[in-house]
């Protein structure tokens, strides 16, 4: 005798499980289409089972570690097995070990850009306190100042 517990057999709507997982609808039917999801129908209404949510959870889960899809469907496929996980596991550990390479990479780049910009910033403060303001620019400023802030006033 198998027993499905009530919260295994609850049952989701489009609307519920958007809502829930803070996605669109339109974000689901592209996991649909992309084989990632596999909801039941009731005429024309998708409903989404347990395993269901079960899988939009790890999607979204994945996705913001900045899992590409690809890598998410083969971890997913995975799930299926019946070797206790072991093969799905193993797989998401050498996804997340290039996913961390990846993203140390991306920060470096980062680091590297925000230094530059630092550097820019301070070249660019530098020489204009070395040429001092040009004739008539505080002139400019506090006209733009007024033409702004009557902009913000009518609005």
């Amino acid at each position: 005798v198998t027993s499905i517990s009530i919260a295994d057999s609850r049952t989701y709507s489009i609307s519920e499980l958007a809502r829930e997982f803070g996605i669109t609808p339109r974000a689901l039917r592209f996991y649909e289409d992309k084989d990632m999801l596999h909801p039941a129908r009731d005429g024309m209404t998708r409903v989404y089972s347990h395993r269901d949510r079960g899988r939009v959870k790890i999607i979204v889960r994945l996705k913001r570690l900045g899992l590409p899809l690809a890598d998410i469907r083969e971890i997913l496929d995975l799930y299926g097995l019946e070797d206790g996980q072991r093969a799905q596991m193993r797989m998401s550990l050498v996804k997340f070990q290039n996913q961390i390479k990846e993203l140390e990479s991306q920060r470096e780049d980062i680091e590297m850009a925000l230094q530059e910009l630092h550097n820019g910033i301070e070249w660019l403060e530098g020489n204009l306190t070395k040429i001092g303001p040009a004739k008539g620019e505080e002139d400019n400023v506090k006209a733009y100042d007024a033409v702004a802030r009557r902009q913000l006033d009518d609005a």
